[in-house]
């Protein structure tokens, strides 16, 4: 172990922050000759893609691709990171002279909330000097025009309101028509997608001086909190818009969820209001109360599962038996409440999974030891985890992380004209797509894991990345318009005690236990 997870060189952190750079760059350059404007680039085929218009019921696919350029827009707070002034700035120059919302599409509002809302907000703030802790980013000639864009796409996302019997949002909207109530699961929204608009409509309305887009979304979140079972303090996963009635009764931390308890954890650090830290505590709880499970081997021996599992929101009871790797995000959300010691241990769960797989399948059956849901669309959730765990820990075990999930990419993903979607996590087939957080979240964080000097790593506790990793200011002007004490955010965290003198967060029997979890055998004879 501390052989294989020791201390990296100085080159060794080059070469890696090197590849994540030649990764970036070419699957950035290969969308911009080959895609845009179009939303995404279809990287085997060397081509662009935009709404699905022959087919509206499309929503994998119109859910998320509003032909607003949405590669470019979603990458330009990568482009900043990266460090390339010039082309953050050409990159915002055609975004303000190319990108209209006025589109007869229907789009979802979470998505092109976090994606293309907090990229514009985020670049904004850069392009003024509102955020100096990612660099200089100041443009000349530059007037506020990413900030008109963005309102003006919030209020064709309000028009999710407006059908509405019970106050939660419509989960879609066409930007140009408002709420059209012939496209399928009309009605049904989930928590994640109606409870994360507070951090993106709050800054809004800060740099707006307008606090009606706070007081909208914040609303929603009250809402959601008021709706929580009785008995477990938990909450479903999907909600009927008009009739105000669960319809998924799933509690868990991924999929239709995760979010929803992420940012009541970021929107008070970013605002102060704590009203949401006391959800998030209250929360906390009972996740851990109700989520974290034994499991019964063959031999009738009882173990506690080392994640959250997926139960009936109702009364606690394990309702399915598998994981998804949107729940790889968790373990950075705990890095941010200071729960160093849990962070890495379900962080390591999954770490078992990506070995197993050079891949996080979509979904994985615990008990099976399979993948339900054998795809793996390049998600940035466990990168992230990875990063923020390294930023809390400084243990080399994350960067070593990386540099396997690099590998993994360069060798299962890459194609001729950038990274594609890998179809089976099992025989490494792919799909001709590439989604934006490819290039805005997984090689952004991938990118900070190694490049030590970043301002971005040197600021970091002035800082605060949204869901989509777009990164925003934790500055006093923020706190102005909120009320409520500021509670600590580390106030229940437990002490993260380093292993050995390579800091490994977790120990080689450990280890081994979740590498045989998820079924892959003998893993310290392979290290």
């Amino acid at each position: 172990m501390q052989k294989r997870y020791g201390k990296i060189t100085r080159e060794e952190l080059d070469i890696a922050k090197d590849q994540v750079k030649d990764m970036f760059w070419f699957a950035y350059r290969n969308y911009m000759k080959h895609a845009f404007p179009l939303d995404e680039l279809d990287p085997i085929h060397c081509r662009g893609r935009g709404p699905d218009y022959d087919n509206p019921s499309n929503i994998n696919i119109n859910d998320i691709l509003g032909n607003f350029s949405l590669t470019l827009v979603d990458s330009l707070t990568s482009l900043a990171i990266f460090g390339n002034k010039t082309a953050f700035h050409e990159g915002v120059r055609l975004v303000i002279d190319n990108v209209s919302f006025n589109q007869n599409v229907t789009v979802q509002v979470f998505e092109t909330t976090i994606r293309i809302i907090g990229s514009l907000l985020s670049s904004h703030m850069m392009l003024t000097d509102e955020n100096p802790y990612v660099g200089n980013l100041k443009m000349d000639g530059y007037s506020g025009e990413l900030l008109t864009m963005t309102k003006d796409l919030v209020h064709r996302l309000l028009k999710a309101f407006d059908k509405s019997k019970s106050g939660l949002p419509y989960p879609r909207v066409n930007l140009k028509h408002g709420i059209l109530l012939d496209i399928p699961n009309v009605n049904e929204t989930c928590t994640a997608g109606a409870g994360s608009l507070l951090l993106e409509f709050g800054i809004l309305s800060n740099l707006l001086g307008d606090t009606s887009y706070e007081k909208v979304a914040r609303q929603i979140n009250s809402q959601l909190w008021n709706m929580r079972d009785g008995n477990t303090g938990l909450l479903g996963n999907a909600i009927d818009v008009n009739s105000g009635n669960w319809k998924g009764v799933l509690a868990g931390t991924g999929a239709g969820i995760d979010s929803f308890y992420e940012y009541l954890l970021k929107t008070y650090i970013m605002f102060g209001n704590s009203d949401e830290y006391e959800m998030f505590a209250e929360s906390y709880q009972s996740l851990e109360k109700h989520l974290r499970h034994t499991k019964t081997d063959c031999d009738g021996k009882k173990t506690g599962l080392p994640f959250y599992a997926n139960v009936d929101m109702r009364d606690g009871s394990i309702l399915n038996t598998w994981v998804d790797s949107l729940q790889a995000s968790f373990p950075g959300v705990e890095v941010l409440a200071g729960r160093i010691g849990d962070a890495a241990i379900i962080h390591a769960f999954y770490y078992s999974l990506w070995r197993k797989y050079e891949a996080l399948p979509e979904r994985f059956n615990w008990q099976l030891k399979m993948p339900e849901i054998e795809f793996y669309p390049l998600r940035p959730e466990f990168a992230e985890s990875t990063y923020l765990l390294y930023m809390a820990t400084k243990s080399p075990f994350y960067q070593h992380v990386g540099r396997e999930i690099i590998d993994a990419l360069n060798k299962n993903s890459r194609v001729r004209c950038g990274f594609a979607t890998i179809h089976s996590v099992h025989d490494k087939s792919i799909e001709d797509r590439m989604e934006s957080f490819f290039l805005s979240e997984t090689c952004k964080y991938l990118y900070l894991l190694f490049d030590e000097d970043n301002p971005v790593n040197i600021n970091q506790e002035r800082l605060l990345f949204s869901t989509e990793g777009h990164p925003f200011p934790v500055i006093d002007r923020f706190h102005g318009t909120s009320s409520g004490n500021n509670s600590s955010v580390n106030a229940s965290c437990n002490k993260f005690n380093p292993v050995d003198d390579v800091f490994l967060p977790i120990d080689e029997v450990s280890l081994e236990k979740l590498h045989l979890l998820v079924g892959f055998p003998s893993p310290i004879a392979s290290i």
